[in-house]
């Protein structure tokens, strides 16, 4: 619902900060490496995420894009959900934790507060090869200038294919047309060939 929340930092401790913005102060949850990630200055801007329950609406904020979708990867594991999610970014940062998930260190996951044997195994199962497909760091680097070919490549990774293919047949596209296409019609001639 809420892509962002940019706004006047009005309180901040590790768990949770308030920002104000247009007039309402919002309670967003935080983990451990967000909060050393804001400055003590009055603006900030954070990433969110709204978890909807029966009794109750909460926000999760988040540094940067490439932390809020690591944390949404992480709470499509049964079994884990945000408060989970949340430890586990406050434990180890989120560089570290897509790797140890992507070579399957469990000694390393299983360090985590709240992370069982059981837990750290589905996690390997169930994000390895999702975090492998994206190519490493992908999803805590994020280009702040988009080219068409990385839009492209990123609508085909967001499709199911596997990056380093798609990257292949993009080049290949883009030699032959000499980068005169659009997104929609490089995207459209790579389904193609894919």
């Amino acid at each position: 619902m809420y892509a962002y929340i940019d706004g006047k930092l009005t309180f901040k401790n590790p768990a949770y900060v308030v920002v104000e913005a247009g007039g309402i102060g919002y309670h967003i949850n935080i983990s451990l490496n967000t909060y050393s990630n804001l400055s003590d200055g009055e603006r900030c801007k954070l990433y969110t995420w709204l978890h909807v329950k029966e009794d109750a609406h909460t926000l999760y904020g988040f540094a940067d894009e490439g932390e809020r979708r690591l944390f949404l990867h992480l709470i499509s594991v049964s079994g884990i959900g945000p408060n989970t999610g949340r430890m586990i970014l406050s434990s180890i940062t989120p560089e570290e934790i897509q790797t140890a998930i992507v070579k399957a260190d469990l000694p390393l996951i299983q360090r985590i507060k709240g992370l069982g044997a059981k837990t750290a195994q589905r996690l390997v199962l169930e994000l390895q090869d999702k975090l492998k497909k994206e190519g490493s760091d992908s999803l805590i680097f994020i280009p702040q200038h988009n080219t068409i070919k990385d839009e492209a490549l990123s609508a085909l990774v967001m499709l199911g294919f596997a990056k380093q293919t798609a990257e292949k047949t993009i080049d290949q596209i883009l030699k032959v047309t000499e980068g005169t296409l659009s997104v929609e019609q490089l995207i459209k001639q790579a389904l193609k060939k894919l």
